[in-house]
């Protein structure tokens, strides 16, 4: 039993009250602490009681109040406190030929768009990512030998490559403050979870990237072991060290308190890594969940919420982004109806965890012109 909670130092300082209990891995149906879904909205999106939604964005359209057309098939996100408000960040998971990059959308601090505008441009299929401490987004090409950019949507500096990060298809990246390590998910059948340690804490240019090594089970012990070639050509990384254990379909990455937890979609799991002892176990498998139906499938993007919780969205499923608490259950918080051609990516919370934003990367159309990206207001539990 792993003693922790989803928000710490290395996310966002939001005002909740720690849980006591223990992820006692994996996590089951249950009925939720929001209560039941309510008939969907007007725009499409059930709710428990007393949450609302809106539209902040979509595809090929101005960000309402700004003159900015909106990228197409927004991904992963997060969301930056800026002094007079926030700021969300979304990718864009499409070719460099089609815009792929991203983009940020500036809010007051009464939830208003204040401005928008491009934070990257030319990379491709730039699909999750991750915030640092010092308030920059990692964007993650998902392509064989992609990047890591590192982006500045509080600055506005351009945007710098980071290839000793591993040239491979990138996910998602969560920041380790404590132990100045960045963590990394790849999104391939055989993929592998690394490890980035920066010669420096706060500059990405130059470190070392490890990969983790552990025996086949589920769950166990498990080393860290350098990568000789982070270039990763012409033996992918993958490939380059004997023993590293396999990850079907790495996705989203979250970091807090000593715990890393990140999804892996080839096999709907959500894994948990105990990185102060070194031993790792399953938080979620729609295999394992009894009884059924299991409440979540296509694990995705992933994030954690105000009251200690993890929220996974997912890519198919029944569009749904669900919970999972720290005493083990799992339940929908929320359902995009009439959507059933897309997936929900980059769940963030604002700063006082009062709203959080996602999206659905092809909207009702099914096309990636046809994103729509949604702000979710309401009592969240702190």
């Amino acid at each position: 039993m792993l003693r922790t909670t989803v928000m710490g130092a290395g996310a966002m300082a939001l005002p909740f009250t720690t849980w006591s209990a223990a992820y006692g891995a994996p996590a089951q149906n249950a009925p939720g602490p929001y209560g039941a879904l309510r008939a969907a909205d007007a725009n499409g999106i059930q709710l428990p009681a007393g949450f609302t939604s809106r539209v902040i964005a979509r595809s090929g359209r101005a960000v309402p109040g700004t003159s900015y057309v909106w990228h197409q098939a927004p991904d992963g996100g997060a969301v930056f406190a800026n002094g007079t408000g926030w700021t969300y960040v979304s990718n864009s998971e499409v070719p460099a030929a089609s815009g792929g990059g991203a983009s940020k959308i500036d809010f007051n601090a009464d939830g208003t768009v204040r401005a928008a505008g491009r934070i990257l441009g030319g990379t491709s299929t730039n699909c999750a990512g991750g915030r640092t401490p010092w308030n920059t987004w990692l964007s993650c090409e998902e392509i064989d030998l992609g990047r890591v950019w590192e982006t500045y949507p509080l600055t506005g500096a351009a945007a710098q490559v980071r290839p000793a990060m591993g040239r491979f298809k990138h996910e998602a990246a969560a920041a380790d403050d404590g132990r100045r390590v960045i963590y990394l998910t790849e999104d391939q059948p055989d993929g592998r979870f690394y490890r980035f340690l920066p010669y420096r804490w706060g500059d990405l240019s130059a470190g070392a990237l490890q990969v983790l090594v552990a025996g086949s089970g589920t769950s166990g012990s498990f080393t860290w072991q350098a990568v000789p070639d982070p270039d990763g050509s012409p033996t992918p990384t993958r490939r380059q060290v004997a023993g590293a254990k396999v990850f079907n379909g790495g996705e989203g990455c979250h970091y807090a308190n000593g715990t890393v937890w990140f999804t892996t979609k080839g096999d709907n799991r959500v894994w948990q890594l105990d990185v102060v002892n070194q031993r790792f176990e399953l938080a979620y498998d729609d295999n394992l969940v009894n009884p059924g139906p299991a409440p979540l499938t296509g694990v995705d993007n992933i994030t954690g919420g105000p009251g200690g919780e993890l929220f996974v969205a997912e890519d198919g499923g029944t569009m749904e982004i669900c919970v999972i608490t720290p005493d083990d259950k799992v339940y929908a918080f929320l359902r995009v109806t009439g959507q059933s051609a897309s997936e929900l990516t980059g769940p963030a919370f604002t700063p006082a965890g009062d709203r959080l934003y996602f999206s659905s990367q092809r909207g009702t159309s099914g096309s990636s012109s046809g994103g729509i990206t949604y702000c979710v207001t309401g009592p969240f539990r702190r």
